[in-house]
């Protein structure tokens, strides 16, 4: 199928995961359409197959990105030379990365449920990958002694639950900062792990 005069992928790509992210967000996975996200780009249906072959891949795709870039973001941050400071730079780095990305964050807890098992295991290979991150550190920290978690991996898994729920309430230009957000989990993780 040729593409019509004037549009271009590098454009007309992005726009469509822009859109299918807003709406699967908005309205949920199972009840968004093709036509809707087709509608929302300004394109016909039928071109939405040049960039992806259905619904479930757009699902996909939107997940893994954003798993892929909160993985590489944090692969790129400085890392601290003590694990009670590493433990501080990942509470304040996931709070500042998950509250630009809204969206991504909500399809990420409340639409895995929507992909096949293989996509699905492909996601939860890469949140372990993550969650391992943290983990890593506490254990840094027990065997440093300046951190006690009496498990790491629940440990883990609980820090990042709490740190992503910022997203369900903070709200830019509210009563806090997001630095001030940030101090304040700090402190309520720090006591946590008694670090």
């Amino acid at each position: 199928m040729a593409r019509k005069t004037g549009s271009h992928s590098e454009i007309t790509g992005p726009r469509i995961r822009e859109a299918a992210l807003r709406l699967f967000a908005r309205d949920g996975f199972a009840a968004v359409s093709m036509r809707q996200i087709a509608a929302e780009v300004g394109v016909q249906a039928g071109a939405l197959y040049l960039y992806t072959p259905d619904k479930q891949t757009l699902l996909f795709d939107l997940l893994k990105a954003h798993m892929d870039d909160l993985i590489a973001a944090w692969q790129a941050e400085p890392v601290p030379a003590t694990p009670t400071d590493r433990l501080e730079a990942f509470v304040r780095f996931h709070i500042r990365f998950n509250l630009d990305r809204p969206d991504a964050v909500f399809l990420s807890y409340m639409e895995l449920r929507n992909l096949e098992p293989d996509n699905f295991a492909e996601i939860e290979a890469l949140r372990r990958h993550y969650e391992n991150r943290l983990e890593g550190i506490l254990r840094d920290g027990q065997a440093a002694g300046s951190i006690a978690a009496p498990d790491t991996k629940l440990a883990a898994l609980a820090i990042i639950a709490m740190l992503t729920g910022v997203n369900t309430w903070y709200r830019e230009g509210g009563r806090l900062s997001r630095d001030r957000v940030g101090d304040i989990y700090w402190d309520m993780v720090r006591k946590a792990v008694a670090a």
